[in-house]
């Protein structure tokens, strides 16, 4: 096949396939994808302007399970961002593979089924961070506090769209 059409088709499939099956980056230290979220480990870590302790601290996050994006690795150092954009470098050791997300809706019902008509089993106010026990295409099923139930996944941040969670 000639390099045009080879092009051509890879770009083809790239439009028919779903975005979970695409060619993704792989991390050089870890070979899981890039970006990936994961959530913070400790109640409160140091975000670096470089990928070593040697590097200035920019910021400190304090809240223990808050989600994070990876956007890049470098030996023990994970490049990460936060749902503002604010980021750095972070040790390894102070980030979980738990996924949590944050809630970007102000008074977001849960409710018991993932159907918008649903009956509501909670309230979550805007910032509660709750963790993930799945999700399908469009909707999670969240633990917050003693409340489980599903919510709708674009009222969320620390998931992507699109994204199933197992």
């Amino acid at each position: 096949m000639k390099p045009l059409a080879t092009s051509l088709l890879a770009l083809a499939l790239m439009l028919v396939l779903p975005a979970s099956l695409a060619a993704e980056e792989r991390g050089s230290v870890t070979n899981l994808p890039i970006p990936r979220y994961v959530s913070m480990k400790a109640s409160e870590a140091n975000v670096r302007r470089g990928p070593s302790r040697t590097h200035r601290i920019d910021w400190i996050f304090k809240r223990r399970d808050t989600p994070l994006l990876i956007t890049a690795e470098h030996g023990h150092w994970r490049r990460i961002q936060d749902r503002d954009g604010a980021g750095g470098w972070m040790h390894y050791t102070l980030l979980s593979g738990v996924r949590t997300v944050i809630v970007e809706t102000d008074m977001l019902e849960m409710r018991a089924q993932p159907q918008p008509d649903a009956q509501p089993v909670a309230q979550l106010e805007l910032g509660v961070i709750a963790r993930i026990e799945e999700c399908d295409e469009t909707w999670c099923r969240l633990r917050a506090a003693t409340h489980r139930g599903w919510v709708e996944k674009q009222h969320l941040w620390g998931v992507a769209p699109g994204e199933i969670v197992d």
